[in-house]
């Protein structure tokens, strides 16, 4: 009998092992390429906000026009992004991800041929249609190869991506734009379309090459990881049960309409930290684009930390509603000391650093609530609704930010708004999904 149970024992001990052994290789296969296609993403989204300080005055750009300029992208984006990861689930992950970047990245490069505000409008718009899906589909990807054990940590890896970019693109476009000004016969903000575009398209080329489907499909995986794979998904399944069945089931429940509330008062934070932080600063009084870029990197680096920190001690307690809701609250209250001290250079910069790293921190804790909620045929449809619901924050947040500061020549009041609207944020987290809910579904 000793023998059997020891037997028993080593057969599970090297089982642990294999299982130890093939996510390892599936997070080397997968995750650097994602995490630098996400880099790649963010940064080709948010570097108009860098463009702006330059190309302005060669379109005549208000601030009101830049801020339609900015929701233009979302418009495009909300409208195609759940049909993208519908349609991901009958043609793959491998074309839907191929199609998405090469378009966003030749989008990205027309972008510096625009003349008037109405041909940003236009490019903005097809950028987000073209980009729509990428971040959802990525998502949806990963539950494709990973259980919900390992997922959350895989996520708020992939997540970081952001954040990386955020810290690489200010200096990256202050240098692109103070070297390449006359290259080719283009504009400073010119080149930093093209030259940022490009790395889309080629990773995107590369990605038909690399990325499989699902892991039945790989050469990289032998048989026997593979049925590990399978294995860990199929009892991940069976535990979920039939769940919430269909997309017209989430448009009934009211909880994913609340994540998505939560979600819209989060991105509205996000969202004015990406596109309106580099004229904030030039409103400290700084002119140089490469201080400005420096400057802009510090915000992402703080959340950086932030944001390990924040999703270390939220896995360590089991805890997600108050982690989420006090770093809410304290961008919301970064933001209100901000306009309070806005005389003071140094003060300026810290309470912007600490309300910009808060938002972005709350991003990765947001998305460990929704899944909880959502598995198998709810989960392509609810993930990317819960997102379209928030972006439509992305779509509204700049045009708001862009009216009142051409009405009051200042962005602190648009940061007040921004502060309210994590307020609210954090109260309707705390009242409308209680913690009872997410303890019976970790249960």
């Amino acid at each position: 009998m000793s023998s059997v149970a020891e037997q028993g024992l080593m057969t599970a001990a090297q089982t642990a092992h294999e299982v130890k052994l093939t996510y390892r290789k599936v997070v080397w296969r997968l995750l650097p390429f994602l995490f630098l296609a996400y880099v790649i993403n963010a940064i080709d989204r948010i570097n108009i906000s860098f463009a702006k300080l330059r190309m302005a005055e060669d379109l005549v750009l208000s601030d009101a026009a830049y801020g339609l300029g900015a929701a233009a992208f979302f418009v495009g984006y909300i409208l195609f992004e759940v049909p993208s990861n519908l349609y991901m689930q009958r043609v793959g992950a491998r074309a839907t991800l191929t199609r998405i970047m090469v378009l966003w990245g030749l989008v990205t490069i027309s972008t510096s041929l625009v003349e008037t505000a109405t041909g940003l409008y236009v490019v903005r718009f097809l950028l987000g249609v073209a980009e729509a899906g990428f971040f959802p589909g990525v998502i949806l990807y990963l539950t494709y190869w990973f259980p919900a054990s390992r997922r959350g940590r895989i996520t708020s890896i992939f997540l970081m991506a952001g954040i990386v970019a955020g810290i690489v693109s200010g200096p990256l476009a202050g240098w692109i734009m103070t070297h390449f000004h006359g290259w080719a016969g283009l504009k400073d903000w010119q080149a930093l379309f093209v030259l940022e575009g490009i790395p889309a398209v080629l990773l995107g080329l590369f990605a038909w090459f690399w990325l499989d489907d699902k892991p039945q499909q790989v050469k990289w995986l032998s048989e026997r990881e593979k049925q590990i794979v399978h294995d860990a998904l199929a009892a991940e399944h069976r535990e979920a049960g039939a769940g919430h069945g269909s997309f017209l089931h989430l448009l009934r429940d009211p909880r994913v309409f609340m994540c998505g509330l939560v979600f819209f008062c989060i991105y509205s934070g996000t969202n004015t930290v990406a596109y309106w932080m580099p004229t904030l600063i030039q409103g400290f009084g700084l002119a140089d684009i490469r201080q400005i870029g420096l400057i802009s990197s510090l915000p992402y680096a703080v959340a950086l930390v932030a944001m390990y920190l924040l999703g270390r001690s939220s896995d360590r307690h089991l805890e997600r509603r108050w982690h989420l809701a006090l770093t809410m609250l304290t961008g919301a209250g970064s933001f209100v000391l901000l306009g309070l001290f806005q005389g003071n250079l140094m003060l300026s910069v810290l309470f912007m650093s600490v309300g910009a790293a808060a938002c972005l921190s709350a991003v990765p804790l947001f998305w460990t609530i929704p899944p909880t909620y959502l598995s198998g045929a709810s989960a392509a449809g609810g993930i990317a609704l819960i997102s379209s619901l928030g972006g439509i924050a992305a779509m509204v947040s700049p045009v708001l930010v862009g009216g009142i500061k051409t009405q009051t020549g200042s962005l602190y009041l648009a940061f007040d708004v921004i502060a309210g609207l994590l307020v609210i944020g954090a109260s309707v987290l705390l009242l409308a999904i209680p913690a009872r809910v997410l303890r019976d579904h970790r249960a």
